[in-house]
């Protein structure tokens, strides 16, 4: 189930290396699971020293299978020649896509100031396709014209695009009818939430509970400054809280003014390095989460300065705060630090539109694999102080 939930099956979609850290990870989950439990029947230490051989050969025998099956995989089948049509400058999404290149390669870019018909004489001989950000009469036609050819067809959607994937069907009359009226978590939804939320994170207080003092006493002794670094941030609603993270920067980082943190960033003391490294310095926010403040799986939290910068630029981002801002969650497991205003809210937009407990539950588990991914805490770059 875990290794599904990481897609550690998609040989040919990721690299042997993502397939194998994927793989290898969730094996461990399963075996400190299994071998855990004999230990608590057996009260046998050696039972570790197994467990730990038996890891060995599994990720031996995963290596060999993400080599040989990768191969295999483009032997079958081939690589996606790609197509994009834009409206936009396509620099960024092109780098994203090449980023990808073991299976994803952009071959040609159009833009879609061509005419139609232009535009499906040049698609023919391809056999996928990409849209982005290209005028709606051209999108509908391209998408009739991939469905009847049986192309493979990738839209990077817009964002009324995602919140209308929140419609359901409508047998009022003859005539096709989509209602879209779920705008954030029911009463009955919310309930459920929160007992599952004081349910997973009691448990997990007391576990880190010995982490957390250690960590409050290396930062404390480094510099003898503040533990606790306190911040305002924005909930359901455009509520103000204060969040709590164990300080990772300098005392008066921002006297500068509110600003992300970037790449190589001087502001970070070498404690704050490492716990920012394996996300130690969250661990404070399991306060926030008994306190009612947040949620475990939700929209990150935004700084009200910096979301006033974001609404400037872009005033659909306050759509993200339908729901309680949570410790983790789809922008986070599927985005990065730096994730451009805009995909940040197209994800956490995915989120809320397809929101259920199922869907917190694999975030949960999900974000286990993202805590040792460096790409997930990329800052930005520097000279900025958002991620505009």
């Amino acid at each position: 189930m875990i290794i599904h939930l990481y897609e550690g099956y998609k040989l040919g979609t990721y690299k042997v290396s993502e397939i194998v850290y994927s793989v290898s990870l969730a094996t461990l989950l399963c075996n400190c699971l299994t071998y855990g439990l004999i230990f608590i029947i057996n009260l046998d230490f050696k039972i570790f020293i197994y467990m730990f051989l038996l890891q060995i050969i599994q990720t031996l025998f995963t290596i060999l299978w993400g080599v040989v099956g990768n191969k295999l995989y483009f032997l079958i089948f081939e690589h996606h020649q790609i197509l994009l049509i834009f409206g936009h400058d396509p620099t960024e999404v092109s780098k994203k896509i090449i980023s990808r290149k073991n299976r994803y390669f952009i071959t040609r870019m159009i833009s879609d100031s061509l005419t139609s018909k232009e535009i499906i004489e040049l698609s023919t001989v391809y056999d996928s396709i990409m849209l982005y950000e290209v005028r709606k009469d051209l999108r509908d036609l391209i998408t009739v014209y991939c469905f009847e050819e049986e192309k493979s067809l990738f839209i990077i959607p817009e964002i009324p695009e995602i919140i209308r994937r929140g419609t359901h069907n409508l047998y009022l009359m003859d005539t096709p009818l989509l209602v879209a009226n779920h705008w954030g978590l029911s009463l009955g939804q919310k309930i459920v939430k929160r007992v599952m939320d004081l349910l997973i994170i009691i448990p997990v207080a007391i576990i880190v509970s010995p982490f957390m003092l250690i960590t409050a006493l290396c930062i404390k002794l480094y510099d003898r400054g503040p533990i606790i670094y306190k911040q305002d941030r924005l909930t359901i609603d455009g509520e103000v809280f204060q969040v709590y993270k164990f300080r990772s920067m300098i005392v008066n980082a921002e006297q500068k003014g509110a600003q992300l943190s970037t790449e190589n960033d001087n502001r970070i003391t070498p404690i704050g390095k490492i716990i920012r490294a394996i996300r130690f310095d969250e661990l404070p926010q399991i306060i926030n989460i008994l306190k009612g403040d947040m949620s475990i799986v939700g929209p990150r939290p935004e700084r009200p300065e910096i979301a006033d910068e974001y609404y400037n630029e872009f005033p659909e981002f306050k759509l993200r705060l339908k729901v309680k801002a949570g410790l983790t969650g789809y922008a986070q497991v599927f985005g990065k630090y730096n994730t451009t205003p805009k995909d940040k809210l197209k994800l956490d937009l995915m989120y809320i539109n397809d929101y259920s407990l199922y869907m917190d539950l694999k975030l949960i588990i999900y974000t286990i694999k993202i805590l040792f991914m460096k790409s997930s805490t990329e800052g930005i770059e520097e000279g900025k102080k958002t991620a505009i």
